[in-house]
């Protein structure tokens, strides 16, 4: 006989949320052969919503008075064009890196706003899917928030540090950039032992640091929108503990304020986090253009 349907508690609801859609079931801590549809699927769906809404708007742009969405997306070019000036001297270099830089904040910022939609709604409607599939609705995953996943935040880390190394030797010369690697933060010396002790010192230090921008620059951002899609899970839970009390006084009115309040100020963090990655960028590419 079927075991009876049972309430999900509250831990079990939120790792039921945590859960990735994978093509396997992982069988070890890290195991690189497991990829995460659904923030692939996500991310370049929104990708291609981002695009499209800038392709409108560099469609409809007209000479004239310009139109509200029209004057919003020039304010957002010209934004992205002046930090890319800021930041990046070589006029050459900003013909790529200005339009990357504008594609990156808008693509993150799209990945990031699919934390605004409530939580429930598109995972429910995949779980439907998946029972009318003929599975168990039950072990239906989807996770919305591609920025949650580690696995993307990181690779557009390590997209932005490809870039800064193919930058690095462009404007330096392949010569130049390994004089770098061996000379700095410590400099040289004269002498031949200490060249060389301080050639390899140099060398791990230089090492650690892409390391650690490359990290910490997809770390921020993941940790920043998986504490935001977990604040948005407890207050969805205090929802159904709502439906579920007797006195339902007190805990709905808590959870419409904590809700309200929490997505106004998300917005203000959805939009934070990916100027931030996209300022970062910028910054370590006009790093890779200038001499140590």
């Amino acid at each position: 006989m079927a075991a009876e349907a049972h309430a999900p508690t509250a831990s079990e609801y939120i790792v039921h949320h945590l859960q990735h859609l994978q093509n396997i079931p992982q069988k070890a801590i890290v195991d690189f052969s497991v990829v995460n549809i659904d923030s692939l699927v996500i991310g370049f769906l929104v990708g291609f919503l981002g695009l499209f809404v800038l392709w409108l708007g560099a469609r409809k742009a007209t000479s004239g008075v310009p139109t509200r969405f029209q004057a919003a997306v020039e304010m957002l070019v010209e934004m992205v064009d002046t930090q890319t000036k800021a930041n990046i001297k070589n006029a050459n270099s900003r013909k790529f890196i200005g339009p990357m830089a504008l594609t990156v904040f808008v693509w993150i910022f799209m990945m990031n706003a699919m934390d605004m939609l409530p939580v429930d709604l598109l995972p429910s409607i995949w779980a439907k899917i998946y029972e009318l599939a003929g599975h168990d609705p039950h072990h239906a995953y989807l996770r919305v928030v591609p920025t949650a996943d580690l696995s993307t935040t990181l690779g557009l880390a390590v997209a932005i540090l490809l870039l800064c190394l193919y930058y690095s030797v462009k404007i330096k010369g392949l010569g130049g950039w390994t004089h770098e690697l061996v000379s700095a933060p410590f400099g040289t010396s004269k002498n031949p032992i200490f060249a060389i002790i301080l050639g390899i010192i140099n060398l791990v230090m230089q090492i650690i640091e892409y390391f650690a921008k490359a990290v910490s620059h997809g770390m921020r951002l993941f940790g920043n929108m998986y504490a935001g899609e977990l604040v948005f899970m407890l207050i969805a839970l205090m929802g159904g503990a709502a439906a579920l009390s007797l006195s339902g006084v007190l805990m709905p009115l808590g959870h419409v304020i904590a809700g309200s309040l929490w997505a106004i100020f998300h917005i203000l963090v959805i939009t934070l986090q990916a100027f931030i990655f996209m300022m970062l960028a910028l910054i370590y590419l006009g790093q890779a253009h200038e001499a140590h």
